[in-house]
């Protein structure tokens, strides 16, 4: 939903009901992530897409079906069914999507989750897309005495607003909810209509906004500005840090957020003392200088980062990890160092240096191999 809510957002503040259909479950190699999300305007106007337009057409209709009626709908697209093929899903996957009509008078939270998400506040939105739903979730509601499809239920830092239809089923979906917010992931849940976790009755799509992953670049150096670049493209945020003013200017590094002069392992500290650093965080130590590497690497090391790499040549790297191992840098520690840092793509320019950096990046988030698809047989895309 990231790429559409603004648009949601403003229509809502317009009082103006629209038709969002979000990918909430997929199989296989679907073409987007649960979450993707479409919004159909009133004046037929669409914004974003939820398969890169293998099955929009057939959304379209069924969207505008969805805000004349206001009865929320779960369509699924497999590649097994013949109409699959009708709609345009060939590229071999299944996804389900959940069309529901939005407006003021029906999500009246919505203000509440754009605010927290302005002010970078983590949000979670739980929503019932299926009842009476088995593994995977049922494409109809035959039986919804409680009227439970479609009802949401939204967390944030002041507190639970909305409900699923039940105390004991708003707690367990809360505690839940919670859980995959500090992941920060979505993901589909399956509760009996008391909140049992029996994996039968309701379906409940947990769509979350947590703010966005932190991309820590020490050293700043011509590669550092390239490797800030492209990990602001991907979602991070991003801050170069170095010891030397001289250097560590924000005239450099227009795509970094804050360009910070301080000591490496000093900075790093601070951070994670504050609490502003954690399992998501991706460092990148690009220095290739002892006095700089060794300490803040020797840090970052003991802590559950997502990402520790650090450039320099392989002579560079035996005597680092020689350092860091007189420094008390354990074997196992050692061996979540990425470097020297990047995949092997040939690269000479910062701008290749640092698509092979953020190639080994989104390879070690994913599991990925970082080998050609062409010689790999099975799912391109692997289960989050």
């Amino acid at each position: 939903m990231p790429d559409v809510f603004d648009e949601l957002h403003r229509r809502w503040r317009g009082g103006e009901p629209v038709a969002l259909a979000t990918v909430v479950a997929t199989r296989r190699s679907a073409p987007q992530p649960p979450g993707a999300a479409m919004l159909v305007a009133a004046d037929g106007t669409v914004t974003g897409s939820v398969s890169g337009g293998c099955v929009e057409a057939d959304l379209y209709e069924r969207a505008r079906s969805v805000l004349d009626t206001g009865t929320p709908e779960l369509a699924r697209y497999a590649v097994s069914d013949d109409d699959a093929y009708a709609v345009g899903l060939t590229c071999g996957g299944e996804l389900d999507v959940f069309l529901e009509r939005v407006d003021p008078a029906g999500f009246p939270e919505l203000g509440a989750v754009a605010a927290a998400r302005r002010a970078g506040r983590p949000v979670a939105v739980v929503t019932c897309v299926a009842a009476d739903a088995g593994d995977p979730p049922a494409l109809a509601a035959p039986a919804d005495p409680a009227g439970r499809l479609g009802r949401r239920l939204v967390l944030t830092e002041d507190g639970t607003s909305g409900t699923l239809g039940g105390e004991r089923l708003d707690a367990a979906a809360s505690a839940d909810a919670l859980g995959l917010l500090a992941a920060g992931r979505g993901a589909v849940l399956r509760y009996g209509y008391d909140g049992q976790r029996r994996g039968t009755g309701l379906s409940l799509f947990v769509a979350t906004y947590a703010a966005p992953p932190r991309m820590i670049v020490f050293g700043a150096i011509d590669f550092a500005a390239a490797v800030a670049r492209i990990g602001a493209f991907l979602g991070y945020r991003v801050t170069v840090c170095d010891a030397r003013p001289v250097f560590a200017t924000a005239p450099r590094f227009p795509d970094a957020e804050e360009v910070v002069v301080d000591w490496p392992h000093r900075y790093l500290r601070a951070e994670l003392d504050a609490g502003r650093v954690d399992a998501r965080t991706a460092v990148c130590v690009l220095t290739h200088d002892p006095k700089f590497d060794v300490p803040v690497l020797a840090l970052a090391l003991r802590h559950p980062l997502a990402f520790v790499g650090a450039m320099g040549s392989r002579r560079t790297h035996d005597e680092r990890r020689k350092q860091l191992r007189e420094a008390g840098v354990g074997v196992a520690q050692l061996d979540r160092l990425a470097a020297p840092i990047g995949l092997d793509l040939g690269g000479r320019t910062p701008e290749e240096t640092a698509v092979s950096v953020a190639a080994q990046i989104v390879a070690g988030r994913w599991g990925g191999t970082g080998r050609p698809l062409a010689e790999l047989a099975g799912p391109i895309h692997r289960p989050e």
